[in-house]
């Protein structure tokens, strides 16, 4: 039986690499957010489908999170020298990945080809796929108007106040095929990763069908909290929050989810809103989620994993 994981970049990664630390290729694949690809310097970027790809691969930035380990910065310096846009940083040894992906898009592969193309390259035996092969752009709703994603992001480094999100051409986007039909063989759980919601899994779960998809296996289907003791453990979800009015703790996550969801994994430090996220009707698990180490994301995995086994001998109603 398969695990079906969401994820979007460094937070949703940790989880991911200890699953696959757990189960086998053909027992786990991944769904990825494709809201934040954008072309930048004439290539196709594609932050979070790269970030868990060099995290599996075993190349990740040990120190960001993102890009390759050992990275070098020839061509960005060389690039300032022309005036170029270098606020979004690709090192050396990164465009070698880009490079390859823009030649096959080029060619006529989808982006999901190019993406198992690459993973194949970095020796990763596990499914990457990107949630979809048609384009959906994130957009951030801001008091002077909508940016871009990365725009946001990157170079303005979240500073802008949140309003609101939009999801471009996910109206017309179709759920990856890959996906699909995965989700016609047994599933044992779909997996949300501890991954922003709003702009990593929304985009994610917004596109037509995805919902009903995930809710028809008649599998758990379960996430992982990104919110510890009202911060985020990665990025700018805990901001993002706080500026929509929605305070920033793991039941608003869970509440979030409503209706998608029928269990919830919140850490140990929250463990006192287990009542109140158990009355959205969710049966729930307290464990230890901040991970980081190798060891934490192998454990909560594991923890995780065992929730599902749990929830699947027990298939009583969710409390509430």
């Amino acid at each position: 039986m398969r695990v079906v994981a969401l994820t979007g970049g460094i937070g949703g990664a940790k989880l991911a690499l200890g699953l696959t630390r757990l189960l086998e290729p053909d027992e786990l694949s991944f769904v990825v957010n494709t809201g934040d690809d954008f072309e930048h310097l004439g290539f196709h970027i594609s932050p979070d489908v790269d970030t868990l790809t060099y995290t599996l691969a075993e190349e990740a930035n040990p120190e960001t999170g993102w890009g390759r380990r050992d990275e070098t910065w020839h061509f960005m310096e060389a690039l300032e020298r022309f005036g170029g846009e270098t606020w979004f940083r690709l090192g050396d040894r990164d465009l070698a990945l880009h490079t390859f992906r823009r030649t096959r898009l080029d060619a006529g592969a989808t982006l999901t080809q190019a993406t198992r193309e690459i993973c194949g390259k970095l020796g990763i035996a596990h499914d990457v796929w990107p949630m979809s092969d048609d384009p959906v752009r994130t957009r951030v709703r801001t008091p002077d108007g909508a940016l871009a994603f990365q725009h946001y992001f990157v170079r303005d480094r979240c500073a802008p106040a949140v309003t609101g999100f939009e999801f471009a051409g996910v109206e017309t986007a179709a759920v990856n095929p890959e996906l699909v039909t995965a989700l016609q063989g047994p599933v044992r759980a779909v997996v949300i990763c501890p991954s922003n919601p709003f702009v990593s899994v929304d985009p994610i779960v917004d596109i037509p069908g995805m919902r009903d998809l995930l809710r028809g296996t008649g599998a758990p289907v379960l996430a992982v909290s990104p919110i510890v003791g009202g911060q985020a453990i990665k990025g700018p979800t805990a901001k993002m929050m706080r500026e929509l009015a929605i305070p920033a703790t793991a039941e608003q996550v869970a509440a979030h989810y409503a209706g998608l969801i029928t269990a919830f994994v919140l850490d140990e430090r929250d463990a006192a809103a287990q009542p109140a996220i158990e009355a959205l009707g969710l049966d729930t698990v307290v464990a230890q989620t901040v991970m980081v180490t190798l060891q934490d994301r192998v454990d909560l995995a594991c923890a995780v994993l065992d929730f599902i086994d749990r929830l699947r001998a027990d298939p009583r109603p969710a409390h509430g």
